[in-house]
C-alpha cells in the first residue's frame, strides 16, 4: 500500500509525532493509517510527543570539561518536576549531552539533536528517556568553549557556570589556577554579573541607562549643567553592579574581582585573563503552571 505526503501530514497531526518519524512508521507498515499508529505507540514515540506540551521548568543546570580543560560544555535540561531531575536516568541522559556538545561542536539545538552518541542520535535518546520516565524532558540550550575552561555547579545543579579564560603557558597545568578561576565562577553563581566588563556592555544598554540616571537626577531638581557629572558618577556604580571585573569579590569584599585576579597572578607568577563566562539557572525565565494540590486530590475522589 501507497502512501502521500497528506498521509504523513495526517500522521502527525494524529500523533503529535515528527515527520520523519511518521514516514518511517508509514513505511514500515505498507501505508497502513491505524498500524503505523500502532508503530509509533509501540515504540513510545506517540506517548512522548503528546508529553511534549507539558511545561518543563525543573531539571539540572550542568558543566563540564575535557581532561585537560581545553574544551569545555554547558547545558541545561528540563524536565516537569524536581524529582525526576533526580533521576539517575535523567542525569546519565544530561551527561550524554554536555559529553556531545564538547566532542561533536553543534551549532545549535537542531544540531545537538541529530548527534550520534552510543549507535543513537541525542533526538532519538531524548524520545526513549521521555517514555521511559514519563516527563517531558527538553533540551533549552548549551554554550561550548575552547582555550582554558573551568566549570562549577551549585546545588546539585540549581546553577551551573562556566568560565573561559586566557591562561600562561606556565600555568595551565597548576591546579591553582583553576582553584582561582572555580572562586570566579563562584562568583557568577552568586552574584549573576550581566556583563564581563564596560567594553562588553551594549551601546545601547548605556545609552538607556544614561538617558534613565539623567530623568532622575532632572526629576530631584538638579540643574542641567551638573546633570551630565552626576550621571556619570551613577554610570560607574551600574559598572560595578553589573560588570564582573568591577564586582566586589565574594570572598573579600575589600577588593574586586579585577584586583583579586592580579592578586593572584603575583602569587603565581603568570597570567589569567577572564575572556568569557555563562551562567544557567534551571527553569530561568520559564513561566511554572500554578498547582493546587489541595484540589487535585479533592477531583480525584469525585
Amino acid at each position: 500500500m501507497s502512501f502521500s505526503a497528506a498521509d504523513v501530514k495526517a500522521l502527525r497531526e494524529k500523533t503529535g509525532c515528527g515527520m520523519m518519524d511518521c514516514k518511517k512508521a508509514l513505511t514500515e507498515t505498507n501505508g497502513d493509517m491505524s498500524k503505523a499508529v500502532d508503530y509509533l505507540r509501540e515504540r513510545g514515540l506517540a506517548s512522548a510527543a503528546k508529553k511534549a506540551g507539558r511545561i518543563a521548568a525543573e531539571g539540572i543546570a550542568f558543566a563540564k570539561v575535557n581532561e585537560d580543560s581545553s574544551v569545555g560544555a554547558i547545558v541545561e535540561v528540563n524536565s516537569e518536576t524536581d524529582f525526576v531531575a533526580k533521576n539517575s536516568e535523567f542525569l546519565s541522559f544530561v551527561e550524554l549531552c554536555v559529553e556531545a556538545v564538547i566532542e561533536k561542536g553543534p551549532a545549535n539545538l537542531e544540531d545537538l539533536l541529530h548527534c550520534q552518541v552510543n549507535n543513537s542520535s541525542i533526538s532519538e535518546l531524548l524520545t526513549e528517556k521521555i517514555s521511559k520516565i514519563g516527563e517531558n524532558i527538553k533540551i533549552r540550550r548549551f554554550k561550548r568553549y575552547t582555550g582554558f575552561v573551568v566549570p562549577y555547579v551549585h546545588m546539585n545543579g540549581r546553577i551551573a557556570v562556566m568560565v573561559n579564560a586566557d591562561v600562561s603557558e606556565n600555568l595551565k597545568h597548576d591546579v591553582s589556577t583553576k582553584d582561582v578561576l572555580k572562586d570566579v565562577a563562584m562568583q557568577i553563581a552568586a552574584i549573576n554579573p550581566s556583563y564581563l566588563d564596560r567594553d562588553s556592555v551594549p551601546s545601547d544598554v548605556i545609552d538607556k541607562e544614561k538617558s534613565i540616571l539623567k530623568e532622575q537626577v532632572l526629576s530631584e531638581g538638579k540643574p542641567e549643567a551638573i546633570a551630565e557629572k552626576i550621571v556619570a558618577g551613577k554610570l560607574s556604580k551600574f559598572y560595578k553592579e553589573n560588570c564582573l571585573i568591577e564586582q566586589p569579590f565574594v570572598k573579600d569584599s575589600n577588593i574586586t574581582v579585577k584586583q583579586f585576579l592580579e592578586n593572584r597572578e603575583k602569587d603565581l607568577g603568570g597570567t589569567i585573563k577572564i575572556l568569557a563566562f555563562a551562567r544557567y539557572e534551571k527553569g530561568e525565565g520559564i513561566e511554572k503552571k500554578e498547582t493546587n494540590f489541595a484540589a487535585e486530590v479533592a477531583n480525584m475522589v469525585k
